[in-house]
């Protein structure tokens, strides 16, 4: 599993130019599942999301987390962070997880990370989504399974 995590000032994702998430302050957190992946993998990466302290504090430290700052997360999923482009030029995503397991953990995401943070914004499984966002600082963080479990 993956997440890609951006540090926002605001975000919002639209499918069929209709809303369906937006925050501002925050984390954009496009999330890619793999084949292998589990609700257990996603507990650990859900924890360790919540308590990143990637917001700065009064002396400009990146030391506050995103309860500290009253920060909202929206949740994008994306397969394509499972793309192999190892060999030729059109990526597989052989090792992206199929559709039932990927949408089983993204709600699975989505609700657990409600229990910790008050506003979550999200897009649609398996939609064309227009995702904007306002990158702040900028600041993006990757966390991926293979390197945290």
């Amino acid at each position: 599993m993956k997440f890609v995590i951006q540090r926002v000032t605001g975000a919002r994702v639209t499918v069929d130019g209709k809303t369906t998430g937006e925050i501002g302050k925050g984390y954009l957190i496009l999330i890619g599942v793999s084949k292998d992946d589990t609700k257990e993998i996603a507990d650990k990466l859900v924890a360790k999301t919540v308590k990143l302290r990637i917001f700065e504090d009064e002396n400009g430290k990146t030391n506050l987390s995103l309860a500290d700052v009253g920060g909202g997360v929206l949740l994008v999923s994306q397969f394509t962070l499972y793309a192999n482009c190892r060999r030729g030029n059109r990526p597989d995503f052989i090792n992206a997880g199929g559709p039932e397991l990927a949408n089983g953990l993204y709600e699975y995401i989505v609700a657990e990370m409600k229990k910790s943070v008050p506003n979550v914004g999200c897009g649609v499984f398996g939609a064309h989504m227009t995702v904007e966002l306002t990158n702040d600082g900028p600041f993006t963080v990757i966390l991926d399974s293979a390197e945290l479990c």
